[in-house]
């Protein structure tokens, strides 16, 4: 198989996914059935580098899409928002620890402490919780663990997307049915939606910024893409030195450079680059999978689904009663600890694509974008970015 031969069935599978989604009307999303198409391909004829053969392996779909679009997020959400959501982080922290607690305390006497501690850090997140884990668990000696850890980031997400997918669905129709009485448009957290992409803008007065801005001829692609580069290479280097993960950094570097002008607000859609970066990024993830073979899936089938299941059960419990507390609808708590599963870019492909599916028109799109979206997005963060991090350190010296 040659570069472009490669490169052309990821593009064509992708496709193929996004359309069946679009006919379904988002009850099934595309990232799950895209991660199908990877999965049966890795067990069938794709060779295991088929996406190191399309360009879009490592460092372009590794660290460099990662970073720029951890760092661009941070361009779209402000202090001000961050603030706003402060309910989203205490839902999502409560349904981590409801996960941990169901899971420790239930499944570690059935299926045994070592699949516990290797499985549960990357359910409460992604690929930077299940490497530490499957590290952790090698220099141990246990390769069966070690395994769970990896199997478990590749097949969580296919218990998250569905369920997520019923949840916004719900939420939706919900905030729709409100819409549709009020006759007007309502007030949102998080202001109006770009229209290609449901970005969010701020409904802010405009303010001086500490760096001004240039006219508007110089923004070309490679200008805004530099402005990132440079933020995400900082957030790299302050990873390094402090022992806090590069992503949390992007993120955190992301908001301040924006917040004093350095940054342009939603600036990979600026810069006409937000779909290619989001297409690699995501294809990257999918490449998790090559490592799911039938005979790994079958030999930690029982405990991964066990886990995934009292976990999710316990996410499920206490997100929603802080959801109750806190005056969030159960469907909306439950969606945004559900993030834990699979965190960013898919928090914002299934809410997008719910969005489309259950609007009548952009202005009924862009008043369900601005209530679920940046709920989602933060959530995200809260759970993968940054918890499941923390998660996993303390877990690693648990075996």
């Amino acid at each position: 198989m040659n570069n472009l031969l490669a490169f052309l069935i990821i593009a064509v599978l992708y496709f193929i996914g996004e359309a069946i989604s679009t006919k379904a009307k988002a009850w099934i999303p595309s990232v799950f059935i895209i991660a199908c198409f990877f999965l049966v391909g890795y067990w069938t004829f794709f060779p295991e580098d088929i996406v190191q053969l399309a360009g879009l392996g490592p460092p372009l779909g590794g660290a460099v899409a990662v970073m720029l679009c951890i760092t661009h997020m941070g361009t779209i959400i402000s202090i001000k928002q961050l603030l706003q959501q402060w309910k989203v982080i205490v839902i999502t922290l409560s349904g981590l620890a409801g996960m941990m607690i169901f899971c420790w305390f239930i499944c570690r006497p059935i299926v045994g402490r070592e699949f516990v501690v290797a499985g549960l850090p990357p359910l409460t997140g992604g690929i930077v919780a299940a490497t530490i884990m499957s590290e952790a668990a090698l220099e141990k000696g246990l390769i069966t663990a070690s395994i769970l850890a990896i199997a478990m980031y590749c097949m969580q997400g296919f218990a998250g997307y569905p369920l997520t997918t019923i949840m916004l669905k719900i939420e939706g129709k919900r905030l729709l049915q409100e819409y549709r009485v009020s006759g007007k448009k309502l007030a949102t957290t998080a202001g109006d939606i770009d229209e290609d992409a449901g970005n969010l803008e701020q409904e802010e007065e405009e303010r001086r910024k500490l760096i001004p801005k240039l006219p508007e001829k110089y923004y070309t692609t490679s200008f805004i893409l530099a402005k990132l580069a440079i933020v995400a290479y900082i957030s790299h280097l302050l990873g390094r030195f402090s022992g806090l993960n590069q992503a949390v950094w992007a993120l955190i570097m992301g908001i301040i450079f924006t917040e004093i002008g350095f940054l342009d607000k939603d600036s990979l859609n600026k810069a006409k680059s937000y779909g290619f970066i989001m297409y690699v990024l995501m294809v990257y993830i999918f490449s998790g999978l090559k490592d799911a073979t039938p005979e790994l899936i079958l030999e930690v089938l029982g405990p991964m689904v066990f886990i995934i299941v009292v976990g999710v059960a316990g996410l499920g419990l206490f997100s929603i009663i802080a959801g109750r507390i806190l005056k969030i609808s159960w469907n909306m708590a439950f969606a945004v600890s559900l993030t834990a599963l699979y965190g960013f870019p898919p928090n914002y492909i299934i809410t997008d694509e719910c969005s489309k599916s259950l609007a009548a028109n952009k202005e009924e799109y862009d008043y369900l974008m601005g209530k679920m979206l940046p709920m989602m997005i933060v959530g995200g963060f809260t759970t993968v970015t940054i918890t499941s991090v923390i998660i996993a350190g303390i877990f690693a010296n648990m075996f």
